[in-house]
């Protein structure tokens, strides 16, 4: 089955002119080493084998980061396969987007020498032609998203047919229109974090500045939300219900929270899970009542007009 990515080619899509013009898509994080011969099919393998190597170099990264960059540099070299296509930003509103067309190769001393070559294609996609779901997750936060369930948008932006704005292909769903103003929901949480009642006690992950904890990759999807407390003590999983059967989101937070203990967390570092939503109902509550460690709260919205 053809997959789909969001690449980032370097900070700030700094190479993405490059990459286009030669045919490749790249990535660096320090592991200067050739690793042909040394790519699992598990990207657990490979970071329990590289995490180390990564830290050596950068003594002063978290845990959190070390597993990041190497997830990010498994993908992009092993995980994305022939015949999967990229999409990357060009930092002008649009998108290039190619076919992968070889396996990994490695070229020292060269920009993002970790490379995989790919035949572009002629046409680009604009941000502003993609539904809302589709636009969050390509421009969510990370060297490398997922994107293939939106492969049949993507395939009609391609022919030139732009879809209706509110689409979601997650069964899980329950509402489209929930979906797309709790969307906005986590935008504005992730802008205006400094004003919330919880940056008394917790920041938004970051990595040399940038913000990498909204749409935190996992092995089971991505969470809308990292956080850590500034202490550094304890770590939380946020998710917005957007939409969703109220009892499936609970499952979601859980299992998402069992991914950051297993791969991320610190030894003694706590994992702990928030969950917001517009309102409650009893499946929530039923499920949150034997939930350890995760919290609910609610929001609400205001708006009006005033007359000048």
């Amino acid at each position: 089955m053809k997959r789909y990515y969001r690449v980032m080619l370097g900070k700030g899509s700094v190479y993405a002119d490059e990459c286009k013009r030669d045919g490749f898509i790249g990535a660096d994080f320090g592991i200067d080493q050739d690793l042909t011969g040394k790519l699992p099919e598990e990207w657990r393998v490979f970071n329990k084998q590289f995490i180390p190597v990564y830290l050596q170099k950068y003594p002063n990264k978290a845990k959190v980061a070390a597993g990041l960059a190497c997830g990010f540099l498994w993908t992009i070299t092993k995980g994305i396969k022939q015949g999967d296509t990229v999409l990357s930003p060009n930092g002008q509103g649009s998108y290039y987007v190619g076919e992968v067309t070889s396996d990994y190769y490695y070229v020292p001393g060269q920009t993002l020498p970790h490379r995989r070559k790919v035949s572009w294609y002629p046409n680009l996609i604009s941000r502003d032609d993609m539904s809302d779901s589709l636009r969050h997750s390509a421009g969510s936060i990370g060297t490398v998203s997922n994107v293939t369930r939106y492969g049949d948008e993507l395939q009609k932006l391609l022919e030139g047919k732009a879809p209706a704005k509110l689409i979601s292909n997650d069964e899980s769903i329950e509402n489209p229109t929930v979906f797309g103003l709790e969307k906005h929901l986590e935008d504005f949480l992730v802008a205006n974090w400094g004003q919330l009642e919880l940056a008394k006690k917790y920041q938004i992950y970051e990595e040399d500045g940038e913000k990498v904890g909204q749409q935190y990759e996992t092995d089971t999807g991505p969470i809308d939300i990292l956080a850590v407390s500034k202490d550094g003590k304890e770590l939380l999983v946020i998710e917005l219900k957007k939409g969703r059967a109220s009892d499936y989101v609970v499952g979601q937070t859980q299992r998402y929270m069992g991914y950051i203990k297993d791969q991320v967390a610190e030894k003694d570092q706590l994992v702990r899970g928030l969950i917001i939503a517009f309102e409650d109902d009893l499946k929530i509550k039923r499920a949150l009542s034997v939930a350890q460690n995760i919290e609910f709260r609610t929001y609400k919205v205001h708006f009006s007009l005033s007359k000048i």
